[in-house]
């Protein structure tokens, strides 16, 4: 039996629309801790993490990141957690300015799902150049801090 994307598709709304909706508190967040609480705790962590990249602070990036990093590049290059660091203390990149501008942050539950743009300079291997992409980031609340686990970059 052959079954057509349209067919699956409405199968798969038709069970999600019958299915009963649950609602319950997130375990980890204090009583009291909103979302717009959350929210704010995630862009602050964005912040330390871009005021760690223009520092190329390797402590701050290695405390703002979690043990199974994923980063990945515009050009499509992704490095783990020591290779990221490893490119910004070494000297080999570095980012003399950074700007962050369209931002938005979604808590869902102990991850949260983070875009911007991201505009400044780069340099690699003595080269800088000017850099103008999207970026998408999830994070995880880790023992009550936020952590970046993946980071994906395009290009606009």
């Amino acid at each position: 039996m052959t079954l057509s994307r349209r067919s699956a598709l409405a199968a798969a709304f038709a069970i999600a629309a019958a299915a009963p909706i649950l609602i319950h508190p997130t375990p980890g967040f204090a009583a009291g801790t909103t979302d717009a609480a959350q929210g704010s705790a995630v862009e602050a962590a964005v912040d330390s993490l871009t005021q760690a990249l223009l520092a190329a602070d390797g402590a701050a990036l290695d405390a703002l990141t979690l043990d199974g990093l994923s980063y990945g590049h515009s050009s499509g290059v992704v490095q783990d957690k020591a290779a990221f660091i490893t490119a910004l203390t070494s000297g080999a990149s570095r980012f003399p300015s950074i700007t962050l501008s369209d931002r938005s942050a979604s808590v869902i539950g102990e991850d949260a799902i983070v875009r911007h743009v991201f505009s400044g300079e780069a340099v690699s291997n003595g080269k800088t150049a000017p850099v103008h992409i999207g970026v998408l980031q999830v994070w995880r609340r880790d023992g009550g801090r936020w952590r970046l686990m993946a980071r994906q970059a395009f290009k606009l």
